[in-house]
């Protein structure tokens, strides 16, 4: 009598419940995968077939819903193609969908087993585990300023006879303070000061003098040095900057910017006047200074693509690489470890590595994560199908049993 076909068949439906318990339990896994049961018959050299087998247990890399958690760290793959690459504490690459990752006490990005996250360095072709920055960045000196304003056309000439005081606001037009750095990272006040004055042939002049801090630019001899002009022609176009037409920069120089207290380099500065006009309007100026002081690491963020740019407390930001993905032709052939991790294999082929976005692989999603694809209908209806097959596979054997029971006691 044949026992073994229905007891084939209570072993497959088992597995089955057990794939589905699976799923169940990890429904609200961060980057879990389903799996489903694929069945086979089994003969051999008989016309009646011998049972089923479980053939193989394949996982569903369908894309899970994206969450947002507001975490920093965590990351989402927002498509169906790539996995992270990581680390664990043996040197031995793994790959997951789980993006819910966190700095450890050595400043490496990890994730709840310790996994290290790796990336391309910036410039670097190699991927490496990535770390939080620690420590300031240093400081920068200004060096330019882009000064773009338009100069009031209908502003009062002041005679020459009047000399400039920056104590007394009747001898100057305008003023612009702009906050400046020096080597060591000291904030330092640059005050232009413009003064309106008469000009011949239709022309406007208008001279400008510097002081840091309050006190006025001078020379090596320890003179002061004389205001920079500014000329523009009647149609309200600069057309020289210190005398010589068509260059519209200042040079400036402090020897000793941040005093006896805290010594630094010379200040050395390009004042940059391009595009700047004189029309009947009132003083309107924007400006750009390209220095800054230290800073401490405050945050970082990633892009779409996988970019990763560290903050910091002065406003500045810094480029630390981007995060790498890896895609496989036959995901089938990955070899789950345990801990929503999957390892490559022959089966699998070499991973194919590549920043977000290109070749095929999907974009990222910084401060969220994916959720588990379990649909938790499907599963129970797959329960319920499962728990018929295994009533069914176990009726036959009961009436395998009954037919036995009959012959036995045939007489």
């Amino acid at each position: 009598m044949g026992f073994g076909q229905g007891l084939s068949g209570l072993k497959a439906a088992s597995q089955s419940l057990d794939i589905i318990g699976n799923n169940i339990a990890n429904s609200g896994t961060v980057g879990f995968k389903a799996a489903s049961a694929t069945f086979a018959d089994v003969y051999a050299n008989s016309r009646v077939g011998l049972g089923v087998q479980v053939a193989s247990v394949n996982q569903r890399f369908a894309v899970g819903n994206v969450s947002t958690t507001g975490n920093q760290f965590d990351i989402a793959i927002n498509g169906e193609k790539g996995f992270f690459r990581v680390v664990d504490t043996s040197g031995n690459v793994l790959y997951t969908r789980n993006g819910q990752f966190f700095a450890d006490a050595e400043n490496y990005i990890v994730n709840a087993q310790g996994h290290r996250l790796t990336g391309f360095p910036q410039g670097g072709t190699t991927p490496q585990p990535i770390t939080v920055p620690v420590g300031n960045i240093p400081p920068q000196a200004t060096s330019g300023i882009q000064v773009k304003m338009n100069f009031d056309a209908n502003a009062e000439a002041i005679p020459a006879t009047v000399a400039f005081d920056p104590e007394d606001a009747s001898s100057f037009t305008h003023s612009l303070p702009i906050d400046v750095y020096d080597s060591l990272g000291n904030a330092h006040q640059l005050t232009q000061y413009f003064v309106k004055r008469d000009a011949a042939g239709g022309a406007s002049q208008w001279d400008v003098y510097y002081a840091l801090n309050g006190e006025r630019m001078v020379d090596g001899d320890g003179a002061l040095v004389p205001p920079t002009t500014v000329t523009f022609d009647d149609a309200g176009r600069l057309t020289a900057v210190g005398g010589t037409a068509g260059s519209f920069t200042a040079a400036l120089q402090f020897a000793n910017p941040g005093g006896t207290n805290s010594p630094a380099e010379p200040l050395q500065i390009t004042v940059n006047y391009a595009d700047s006009t004189q029309f009947g309007g009132p003083f309107a100026t924007s400006f750009v200074q390209n220095g800054h002081s230290t800073g401490e690491y405050a945050s970082m963020s990633i892009a779409d693509d996988g970019s990763i740019v560290a903050r910091y407390t002065n406003g500045e930001s810094r480029p630390m690489g981007s995060l790498v993905l890896a895609d496989f032709k036959n995901l089938q052939g990955l070899q789950p470890v345990g801990g929503n991790a999957w390892q490559e294999t022959s089966a699998s082929g070499q991973p194919v590595l590549g920043v977000p976005g290109t070749n095929g692989l999907a974009t990222l999603m910084g401060q969220a994560v994916e959720d588990s694809n379990v649909d938790m209908s499907q599963e129970l209806v797959n329960m319920i199908i499962a728990q018929r097959t295994y009533q069914a596979n176990a009726q036959t054997i009961k009436t395998q049993d009954q037919i036995l029971q009959t012959l036995i006691t045939m007489r």
